[in-house]
């Protein structure tokens, strides 16, 4: 095996080790030590398999490390993302580009599962792992029960 550098999620975190996953290919690689991470932080950075046996992993460089904010937003979806789905099959996702940078994600689900799917979409990994290939500083979630669609939208600053 040889270093390895990309993008990182930390899911799992202990005072002797952590865990990370690569954002791209999602191969896990469990730390030696810990250095001081906490789970839900992103980085960018480079890791090396340790001698002899290169079962576990170090953390050799850190290029950038951050947080990706979730927010359970008590906005409604817009009108526009309203009108983008009114065709769409339930289970479907439809991704469009936001004006700029980031990224909007529209799942229409049945009505009576809106508070389900917008609680899953903010509990699951792969909502800060693709913020984090998104290059998204902040994760919105935005539901209504009354349209059937739960919107996620990935944004590039704090600002929304």
């Amino acid at each position: 095996m040889t270093e390895k550098t990309g993008t990182f999620v930390v899911t799992h975190a202990e005072e002797g080790s952590a865990v990370l996953r690569d954002v791209e290919t999602a191969q896990v690689h469990t730390l030696a030590s810990n250095p001081g991470l906490a789970v839900g932080e992103v980085l960018e950075g480079t890791v090396t398999p340790e001698p002899p046996l290169e079962l576990s992993w170090e953390l050799v460089g850190v290029e950038d490390r951050r947080r990706i904010e979730l927010v359970d937003s008590d906005l409604e979806p817009t009108r526009d993302s309203v009108e983008r789905v009114a065709d769409a099959e339930v289970g479907e996702v439809l991704r469009v580009d936001r004006a700029g940078r980031g990224e909007l994600h529209l799942l229409p689900v049945p009505s009576g599962e809106v508070e389900t799917a917008a609680t899953e979409v903010l509990a699951d990994e792969e909502t800060i792992a693709r913020a984090a290939r998104l290059e998204a500083v902040r994760v919105e979630v935005r539901r209504s029960a009354d349209d059937g669609l739960v919107s996620v939208r990935y944004l590039p600053d704090h600002g929304g």
